[in-house]
């Protein structure tokens, strides 16, 4: 345990020192979000964004008048981290759910040092670890062992639900980051609703020998949510580009969902260095001016 507070306190610096450099600015704007709030009205002027307009203030007859916000002081930033049984191929080394760990671990830790709200919602097709949003020291040092320690009850998955879940419970606009290797189906719908209603990073994890799988010859293959063994021909030609372009479509979809309703989408090869990557996000953010 002490070993991955170690790693992922080490993961928190390098992503800073990497932001920091890139943007040669402040990285508390990396969490703060657009943090917008609704504060009151006043009449449209000339110039303004027709996207402000309050259609059914103005629909009285009285004039157009436009939503004015203000800036959140405390910005909410909530995980929702898949951690089933296909999150745990990978190397002897390292999994997808490794990868996983240290990405929300560090993220949240960058996150609470801006003194944001940092809540985690760990699920398979079930709540398998819930902390509720705070922004005290103890709420880190809480969601980082609750990642470390954390052994999930259940092998299966429901995206769908986890994301319903994390509509319910988020009242007002914050920062999410979903983070999970989406082998799923049916969580579209929910996944919109998510983008509509807040400011969303899906972070989409993959391991590299399930895209591009090593000509082995025949052998077994444990499904870690079906639980059993299946044999297949790896040196299959047909076989490995049904992989590969299952993959492909897979992330295509996912990718242009995110882009339509306004989301950010990162693919993380489970085996890299996730730094650079992580870096690039909140760089393309931050110039972006968004949210």
């Amino acid at each position: 345990m002490d070993d991955f507070l170690v790693k992922v306190r080490e993961f928190e610096i390098r992503i800073r020192k990497a932001v920091n450099s890139q943007l040669k600015g402040n990285f508390r704007s990396v969490f703060k979000g657009s943090g917008l709030e609704f504060a009151d009205l006043r009449p449209y002027q000339y110039g303004d964004d027709v996207r402000a307009i309050d259609w059914n203030v103005s629909s009285k007859g009285h004039g157009a008048f436009v939503k004015v916000f203000r800036e959140e002081k405390d910005q909410t930033v909530f995980f929702v981290v898949d951690v089933s049984a296909s999150q745990q191929v990978g190397t002897y080394q390292r999994s997808k759910l490794d990868t996983t760990k240290e990405v929300c671990g560090a993220l949240a830790l960058s996150a609470l040092h801006e003194a944001s709200h940092v809540g985690l919602y760990c699920f398979s097709d079930q709540k398998e670890q819930y902390l509720k949003p705070a922004n005290t020291l103890k709420q880190g040092y809480q969601l980082v062992t609750a990642l470390g320690k954390l052994q999930p009850e259940s092998v299966k998955t429901n995206v769908a639900e986890a994301l319903l879940f994390t509509l319910n419970v988020l009242k007002r606009r914050s920062l999410v980051f979903v983070l999970s290797d989406f082998i799923d189906t049916g969580y579209e719908h929910n996944l919109k609703a998510l983008a509509r209603k807040h400011d969303l990073v899906v972070i989409h994890f993959y391991e590299p020998r399930e895209v591009n799988l090593p000509k082995l010859g025949i052998i077994p293959v444990y499904d870690n949510e079906a639980r059993r063994t299946v044999w297949i021909n790896t040196s299959s030609a047909r076989f490995r580009k049904a992989l590969h372009d299952q993959f492909a479509q897979s992330r295509t979809r996912l990718e242009r969902l995110c882009r339509q309703y306004d989301a950010d989408y990162v693919p993380l090869d489970a085996q890299a260095d996730f730094v650079p990557t992580l870096a690039e996000l909140f760089r393309a953010r931050k110039y972006r001016g968004r949210r």
